[in-house]
């Protein structure tokens, strides 16, 4: 990720891509499976549909518990905001009107029959934990969304290795590790 001097009003984003020997059917059934994510991720500890739901339609909400090294641990309730099997989820923390971040993961089916799978994501416009390390130190703001925009594109790319290596396995018939 390069320095754009990007502010958190800026609403900056980024996004992570690769290419995965398997169908995007196969990759959707991963991708959508929140309960996954936390095995896949440095910050997400855990994840339930709330109010009933047990998989991803629009609307439906789900909590996640998550914990940094530097903000602690916090609980935020997201909203699916698009949701169309095997091509795109997306979720909305906290306010689907004003939401802290937007996720999103796009699968476009590739012509070998494998699938070309993104993650991306976009900070703000709501507010979030990083709104009160930047209350503390408005001087620092540029620097401290550049910090977090480059965890969050790290974090991404693990994740879609992983969500690779579980598709790519279960694929070619090998057992998941």
């Amino acid at each position: 990720m390069e320095w754009t001097g990007a502010r958190y009003a800026d609403r900056p984003t980024t996004e992570v891509h690769t290419r995965i020997a398997a169908s995007p059917e196969h990759v959707w059934e991963l991708v959508s499976d929140i309960g996954l994510m936390p095995t896949l991720s440095t910050e997400l500890r855990s994840v339930e549909w709330l109010d009933g739901a047990t998989w991803p339609v629009l609307g439906a909400r789900f909590l996640g518990r998550s914990e940094h090294a530097s903000f602690g641990a916090w609980e935020t309730t997201s909203y699916v905001v698009e949701c169309e099997a095997p091509r795109v989820f997306a979720w909305a923390v906290e306010d689907p009107e004003q939401p802290s971040a937007v996720w999103r993961f796009s699968l476009r089916a590739a012509d070998d029959g494998g699938t070309e799978l993104t993650q991306w994501m976009q900070m703000g416009p709501g507010r979030s934990g990083l709104s009160y390390a930047i209350d503390r130190m408005p001087d620092k703001e540029q620097k401290i969304v550049y910090v977090r925009m480059r965890e969050f594109e790290q974090n991404m790319a693990a994740t879609l290795g992983a969500i690779k290596k579980l598709a790519e396995g279960a694929a070619s018939g090998e057992a998941d590790a």
